[in-house]
């Protein structure tokens, strides 16, 4: 067999009769390849003078040995652990991380997306589920393998590893009802282009429905992740002639921005009204008083969700989507209605 210049592992892959991601597994996990394919495959390699990249490891594309993360934002702490552990668990396989953010801006995130397939990211991590068109066309089209993540759908082709905002959103709500709160207000993040903050709508507003016994949703003030801005929507609904006794928030900034601004107003937590969060970021504890909120196991979906990556780039095997639970962190901000 003639020797080739510069072999890639495509051409391994043709030669052998295999496919990329058998050849890659044969050279990283060859007790997991059949003797007679291995041999084959060793066979090959050396007729066409072909040199594995990274020392040796190689993903199946044999591209760049890089991923791409998008996410939202880089401005506050609800990605890091996840993200965090994502890349440490990427750079036990040899893999380098690419990280960029949308700005919760479906554009953007299209845009990026195509600069970072461009530059040979071999793989993406995205966050949520909801996407424009022209992405989810150009995604499937490229055959680009991807994981999503901090959401989760069950019926769905898509492979994600993340849990489900809507029962998330449902159990806290269930809490602030058992507490006893009948006037329940929400500051909710921006739901146009985030299927998360549309979920943890929808859950907030099924449990109160579900609950009865005279509980309302008196209003859903939706407001970009910021501290000032969850201020705001805590003023606007405390001017309500109806104030409601609790206010359940998307995340766990806003949430920081209510009591920061309740306390400059004197307005006592939780005696005269409660305030929950989501996420479970530090500022949870750090804020006074202390913030109920959802947990979100972040630094676990992160490394799961490199795991489903990396076995997507390495094998023939498609995984199955793994959903998290949440867990309900009790602290101080949550308490009975004095009203």
């Amino acid at each position: 067999m003639k020797k080739l210049v510069s072999p890639t592992i495509e051409d391994v892959a043709r030669a052998a009769g295999v496919s990329t991601a058998t050849i890659s597994r044969s050279i990283n996990n060859p007790e997991k390849v059949a003797q007679s394919t291995l041999t084959r495959i060793q066979n090959v390699i050396r007729e066409l003078g072909y040199t594995p990249h990274s020392g040796g490891r190689t993903l199946a594309s044999n591209r760049s040995n890089t991923v791409g993360a998008i996410i939202p934002t880089m401005a506050n702490a609800m990605f890091a652990s996840g993200l965090q552990s994502f890349q440490e668990e990427l750079s036990t396989a040899g893999v380098t991380l690419l990280v960029a953010s949308s700005g919760y801006d479906g554009r953007h995130e299209f845009s990026q997306i195509q600069s970072l397939i461009t530059h040979g990211a071999d793989g993406l991590l995205l966050i949520g589920a909801e996407r424009l068109p022209e992405t989810r066309e150009f995604l499937r089209l490229r055959q680009i393998p991807c994981v999503i993540s901090w959401c989760y759908k069950p019926d769905s082709p898509l492979l994600f590893a993340g849990f489900s905002n809507h029962k998330a959103a449902y159990a806290m709500a269930v809490e602030v009802l058992k507490q006893g709160h009948r006037n329940i207000a929400m500051i909710a993040g921006i739901s146009q282009g985030n299927d998360r903050a549309a979920n943890r709508i929808k859950g907030v507003t099924q449990a109160i429905r579900d609950y009865g016994q005279g509980a309302r949703l008196l209003d859903v003030v939706e407001a970009r992740y910021a501290q000032n801005e969850g201020g705001d929507a805590f003023e606007r609904l405390m001017s309500r002639a109806d104030a409601p006794t609790a206010i359940i928030c998307g995340n766990d900034v806003l949430a920081a921005g209510a009591i920061v601004r309740a306390r400059k107003a004197g307005v006592g937590i939780p005696d005269d009204v409660s305030i929950t969060g989501f996420d479970d970021i530090d500022l949870a504890t750090t804020v006074h008083p202390a913030l109920t909120t959802v947990r979100v196991p972040q630094r676990r979906m992160g490394r799961s969700a490199a795991r489903l990556l990396l076995e997507l780039l390495t094998t023939d095997h498609r995984p199955e989507s793994i959903e998290f639970e949440t867990e309900i962190m009790h602290r101080e901000s949550l308490g009975p209605p004095r009203r």
